[in-house]
């Protein structure tokens, strides 16, 4: 089985994808997102939008990524009127309880080590939102994610390098966290951020991809 990098790289090269025109804002800071993105061959402009992410009380992993996608898209709106607008959030879910980034080292610590030897399901929700306010799509997709049994020393040298620092669940799939991984089932570029097949077909649906 090829290791998930492989498998997006092979991706990449095989996507060529004409782009219509149109005026496409990411609204979001995540590089992961931007770089997903653009292997669809869309052309699209940042502007990252600042929204509360708390969760509310008794709130679903996959609900609240469908709210902050809907509302990070009305922010988007809001700052770029007229143009379409995609907005995204990705969260980890573990026995019911939400990891989403970790607070510090010691933090990515306890969650890699919650996650360790064990299946969780990461959620990414989407929202698109053409020039006129009109919400053309809002998705919420699923992956689940198995880890590897994890070491000691394993752990805390992942929680050092950096790369969990602002990732959910405190791994990131195209990294170093690849190795802390066993086995993805579903989308693994919904595990990075986006989810390129529905997020293609969004687009594509909006005519913001040609056909």
């Amino acid at each position: 089985m090829r290791s998930p990098a492989s498998q997006l790289d092979s991706r990449r090269r095989r996507r060529k994808i004409r782009a219509v025109p149109a005026d496409l804002v990411l609204a979001s800071a995540s590089p992961r997102r931007r770089e997903l993105l653009r292997w669809l061959g869309v052309q699209f402009r940042v502007d990252a939008v600042d929204v509360d992410e708390r969760p509310r009380a008794g709130e679903a992993a996959d609900a609240i990524v469908h709210r902050l996608a809907r509302t990070k898209a009305e922010a988007g709106a809001a700052r770029a009127p007229g143009s379409w607008i995609l907005a995204a959030d990705t969260l980890v879910e573990l026995d019911g309880a939400v990891l989403g980034k970790p607070r510090d080292r010691d933090d990515a610590v306890s969650m890699l080590t919650r996650l360790s030897g064990r299946e969780h399901r990461v959620y990414t929700g989407f929202a698109l939102r053409d020039p006129a306010a009109v919400v053309r799509a809002a998705r919420v997709v699923t992956s689940r994610v198995r880890f590897r049994s994890l070491g000691r020393a394993t752990i805390e040298a992942y929680a050092s390098c950096g790369e969990p620092d602002d990732k959910a669940g405190a791994y990131a799939l195209q990294g170093r966290g690849a190795g802390l991984v066993a086995e993805v089932v579903g989308s693994f570029t919904n595990v990075i951020g986006l989810p390129l097949v529905e997020v293609e077909a969004a687009l594509t649906e909006a005519g913001v991809l040609a056909r």
